[in-house]
């Protein structure tokens, strides 16, 4: 991963997101990925927030922009590793997140775990 990939990954994510575009944003997905949240516990009622699977994964961020349709993310911060990054950003409420995304060897993302402040 350098910088620029990073960067690049990025901006589409939160492009995707803010356009709403859910096949855009499925994009940045592998098949078999693993999400966790707090979000994922809340809006599916399950203890662990764990979504499996880009169909579930899917599925789940349809509800999301359902349930918040004035959903926005503004970009702080981006960190990188060997085959991960970091996206630190604010929603449209100022709530402040970081998604560590692990990396599969195509570049895209196996594994995310969401953190949120509040």
């Amino acid at each position: 991963m350098t910088r620029g990939a990073a960067m690049n990954l990025a901006n589409d994510w939160v492009a995707a997101w803010n356009g709403h575009d859910l096949d855009a944003i499925m994009m940045h997905y592998e098949d078999a990925v693993e999400l966790t949240s707090p979000t994922a516990a809340q809006l599916l009622g399950t203890s662990d927030g764990k979504v499996v699977g880009k169909e579930n994964v899917k599925a789940y961020f349809q509800r999301g922009l359902e349930a918040y349709p004035e959903l926005s993310f503004h970009l702080e911060d981006v960190l990188w590793g060997v085959n991960s990054v970091v996206l630190y950003y604010t929603n449209q409420k100022g709530t402040r997140t970081a998604e560590f995304m692990e990396l599969s060897a195509m570049g895209k993302v196996a594994r995310v775990v969401a953190n949120y402040n509040g």
